[in-house]
């Protein structure tokens, strides 16, 4: 499809709504937007527009779709497929200066936020007030916007769900400049098509967040960690379909390899607690009973000792919870660090599958000659799998990743998993979910798309 050239009258309206100190063309745009965190596709906008009200992005809106100029929307630029790439050039609206909490509603149990808010600040803010925003991503400088747009879940998603859990409301910009509020304050809605549901996890194709509406719950008054070392993977994860079979509601279950924690170390500088084994579980328990967090917390540990542990160390002081959940934190950065280039593989399964998925991509790690580390989220099936490059030259980089993305999401797929957990599909990952879901779930996806979008403005050449 072809888009209409940004002209230096459409730079002058763009001046009469933001002003010259917010808007950027040419070389005054730095490098830093033409990609996102692991820069698999780059290009530039023609113009970069740090946005700070729904009003202004309306304007905005409503002189792209005019003269049919594609807009894509970033956040803290911390995506991983793409999605926030100006793949055609056009208008990027950056929100980060779009970060007011607005209003917290102590009897509703709702905070209402600009999407620009950091995860962090939320976070934050929540619990300064005694309130709780359960939604764990491992980038806590990600914006709650792009969270919204990929559906991000986190490490807390085995017991309080993920981001559209906590959506109630939304208030977006569509792409002809039109503002809906979608939802509100309601727990139940049964009025209609849930369109605030549709924009969940769009990536920005379909409309632009400006503000949301979040459900909070009471901050709970106790928090405990275990962590857990196996003498193999397989004995670590065939343990989790127990533990979430068993009557005890773990907050996290998380996995992680000696590898990985090894280059975790390395990065921050840090010693990780515990012996060296080759696999770990990670565990944390929460409530607001002690009692009832102590039993749980008891009884798991003695299930993973029933089915072969090592040993279990609690995790209760801040500073071993700060030593074990930074480099937790730490896993995809000290992985990006240990190697030349690296593609991502967010891949889901069923939990009962983790345990010959890894073991499949260790099997394929070999046969490609590739470094292949992972970790993820055990309790949820979420697994993050990093193709290294290394040493590989340009050629056999491109043919390696190209063969391990083809067998790893066909074996997901054989597994009943799916391309992506919680990172989206963006720019990236397209032709896989054109793969998996097939034509007929594409063709709904497009005309879903072309309802909201008709000529196609909105972060084009994403997910399909």
């Amino acid at each position: 499809m072809s888009y209409s050239e940004l002209s230096k009258s459409d730079i002058a309206e763009l001046l009469s709504i933001v002003g010259p100190e917010r808007i950027l063309t040419g070389q005054d745009i730095s490098e830093d937007y033409s990609h996102d965190e692991l820069g698999g596709i780059e290009r530039k906008p023609d113009v970069l527009l740090r946005v700070e009200s729904t009003e202004e992005i309306a304007l905005i809106m409503k002189l792209a779709n005019r003269r049919h100029l594609p807009v894509v929307v970033r956040g803290s630029g911390t995506g991983l497929v793409g999605a926030a790439v100006a793949v055609r050039g056009g208008i990027m609206l950056e929100t980060t200066r779009m970060n007011q909490i607005l209003e917290l509603d102590t009897e509703n149990l709702t905070v209402t936020v600009q999407a620009g808010v950091l995860l962090m600040e939320l976070s934050q803010f929540a619990e300064e007030n005694g309130f709780f925003y359960p939604p764990d991503p491992g980038e806590k400088a990600a914006t709650v916007g792009g969270n919204i747009s990929t559906n991000a879940g986190g490490m807390r998603a085995v017991k309080y769900g993920v981001t559209r859990d906590y959506v109630r409301g939304l208030t977006v910009v569509t792409p002809v400049g039109d503002v809906l509020k979608l939802g509100g304050k309601v727990v139940k809605n049964s009025s209609g098509y849930s369109l605030k549901d549709l924009i969940i996890g769009s990536e920005g194709t379909l409309a632009i967040i400006t503000e949301a509406t979040l459900k909070l719950i009471s901050l709970p008054d106790v928090s405990v960690s275990m962590l857990v070392p196996y003498s193999s993977m397989e004995n670590a994860l065939e343990t989790v379909p127990e533990i979430v079979r068993s009557k005890a509601v773990p907050t996290a279950i998380e996995y992680m390899s000696k590898e990985t924690i090894v280059f975790a170390e390395e990065y921050l500088g840090k010693r990780f607690p515990g012996v060296k084994m080759p696999a770990y579980l990670l565990l944390t328990f929460d409530g607001n009973d002690k009692s009832q967090v102590d039993k749980e917390f008891r009884q798991v540990a003695e299930l993973c000792i029933q089915a072969g542990a090592i040993d279990v160390y609690i995790v209760d002081t801040k500073e071993r919870k700060d030593c074990v959940w930074n480099a937790r934190g730490a896993f995809l950065e000290a992985i990006k660090a240990s190697t030349s280039e690296m593609e991502e593989c967010d891949v889901v399964v069923p939990r009962n599958c983790i345990s010959d998925y890894i073991k499949f991509t260790y099997l394929l790690a070999e046969k490609l000659s590739m470094r292949i580390p992972s970790f993820g989220h055990a309790g949820d099936g979420n697994l993050h799998i990093y193709l290294c490059r290394d040493h590989s030259n340009e050629q056999e980089w491109k043919t390696q990743k190209s063969e391990a993305f083809k067998q790893m999401y066909q074996k997901a797929a054989e597994m009943g998993g799916l391309v992506s957990g919680e990172h989206g599909i963006g720019y990236a990952k397209k032709e896989y979910l054109r793969r998996q879901a097939g034509e007929e779930q594409i063709l709904l996806m497009r005309g879903i798309k072309h309802v909201f979008d008709p000529v196609n403005i909105m972060n084009p050449e994403k997910i399909f």
